[in-house]
């Protein structure tokens, strides 16, 4: 059954899209050659984690979406956005694995006048240089000429239902006018704005300089937190007293590591996919080794607090708190409380959870115990570790009740717990 709009890549970039697009009336069919999203969407469950509610996956259905994993309904649709993962791989540059499966399997069913979209994050070069030859050699069409193809990254910050792809900009760069204005054709159905790029790579780009600067500006912070700390001095406050000026700053937080969907890239570093300009981003670099060590900082912190009150790392009870990578969702994309888990338990602690979001929890493939009652919990470990501040936290009872207390987010009352 022909559809108007295909997503390729049912995960954090996908299904929001998908909803979008199904609520402004768009008939649109899901493509994942994972059978495990198909599953979960057709028993009306979510298959990201901290993404659309069951009641939005049951809306969507009734709306028209179709999840499949047959190839075969991308070549009937008009426009088709790629949005599978592109994570870090081992040698920590970016893996085009899934992309160019996604790309070989639209690439055979390719029909003219297709407009083609890129919406995941890669490096600047990837939709002219690794995409469009997939696509080409596999169709026979020319780019351009018969299809439009073009990129706009995805910019969604899951689990914030104040922004959202309507009231989000949404960049665009085509492989030629004719493409940009294809794409700003669909995007303009789904979103308020569209900022037209000069062409891909200024698109894939803005994507890597959106992301570097979180992750460089959160490194500062994370490196002064610890500067503070060693200085004793408040940095909580520091902020605090810095974000009161009206120009010229805008304040981050530091916390116990930097989790998320968006991960830190060097264009010019080591090659991604086949181009490197050679001019690696030092400064991206050195944010990325500062970022990696706080989930150390924060073991330490732990040793040196219960050493301090005459307790060892061995055989104590230490209650982490939030183990997702943001507050008030069930997200755990890299968050650091695995890390944390992990080297703990190394260590020989015995680690318990709470998380509200987060029913389940495992480390090194065995189930956390998870605490029931918080309060109780926490009164019964040796040492709990905030490590996520979800809004259902009461920290001020919180910190009255736990023997010892560490905040990692800041987000205790000044005195009532000690401070990353």
């Amino acid at each position: 059954m022909p559809a108007d709009l295909a997503v390729i890549g049912l995960g954090h970039l996908g299904l929001p899209l998908a909803q979008a697009a199904v609520t402004a009336g768009i008939d649109t069919v899901g493509y994942d050659p994972d059978p495990r999203p198909y599953a979960e969407l057709r028993a009306g469950r979510s298959p990201v984690e901290g993404s659309l509610t069951a009641s939005e996956v049951r809306r969507m259905l009734s709306g028209g979406f179709r999840p499949t994993t047959d190839a075969a309904e991308l070549g009937r649709v008009r426009t088709a956005v790629i949005c599978s993962p592109a994570p870090l791989g081992p040698d920590r540059t970016v893996d085009l694995t899934a992309l160019g499966d996604a790309a070989r399997a639209l690439a055979s069913r390719l029909r003219p006048h297709t407009t083609v979209l890129l919406e995941s994050a890669v490096p600047p070069g990837t939709t002219e240089t690794f995409l469009r030859p997939l696509l080409e050699e596999g169709s026979g069409l020319v780019a351009g000429r018969d299809f439009h193809l073009a990129c706009s990254p995805g910019r969604l910050d899951p689990g914030n239902r104040t922004r959202t792809l309507a009231n989000t900009p949404k960049v665009i760069g085509g492989l030629t006018p004719a493409c940009t204005e294809s794409a700003a054709a669909f995007y303009g159905r789904l979103t308020d704005k569209v900022v037209r790029a000069r062409g891909p790579r200024e698109a894939e780009m803005t994507k890597v300089l959106e992301t570097n600067f979180r992750h460089v500006n959160i490194a500062l912070v994370n490196e002064m937190a610890v500067l503070c700390h060693d200085l004793g001095v408040d940095f909580w406050d520091v902020i605090r007293c810095a974000e009161t000026k009206p120009f010229g700053f805008q304040p981050f937080r530091p916390g116990p590591g930097v989790g998320g969907h968006g991960v830190p890239v060097d264009p010019g570093g080591p090659p991604h996919g086949g181009h490197s300009s050679g001019h690696p981003l030092r400064m991206v670099s050195l944010a990325r080794e500062i970022n990696d060590r706080m989930p150390s900082y924060v073991i330490q912190r732990c040793a040196t607090l219960l050493n301090e009150h005459g307790k060892s790392v061995r055989g104590a009870r230490v209650l982490l708190l939030g183990v997702t990578y943001k507050p008030d969702t069930a997200d755990q994309e890299a968050a650091p409380a695995r890390e944390i888990a992990t080297r703990l338990m190394d260590m020989g602690a015995q680690i318990g959870y709470h998380d509200p979001h987060v029913l389940d929890w495992r480390v090194r493939e065995r189930p956390v115990p998870r605490a029931d009652s918080l309060y109780e919990a926490a009164a019964a470990a040796d040492l709990t570790v905030l490590l996520q501040q979800h809004r259902t936290y009461d920290l001020q009872g919180l910190a009255v009740k736990a023997q010892l207390l560490l905040d990692t987010r800041g987000a205790t009352p000044a005195g009532a717990a000690h401070r990353l």
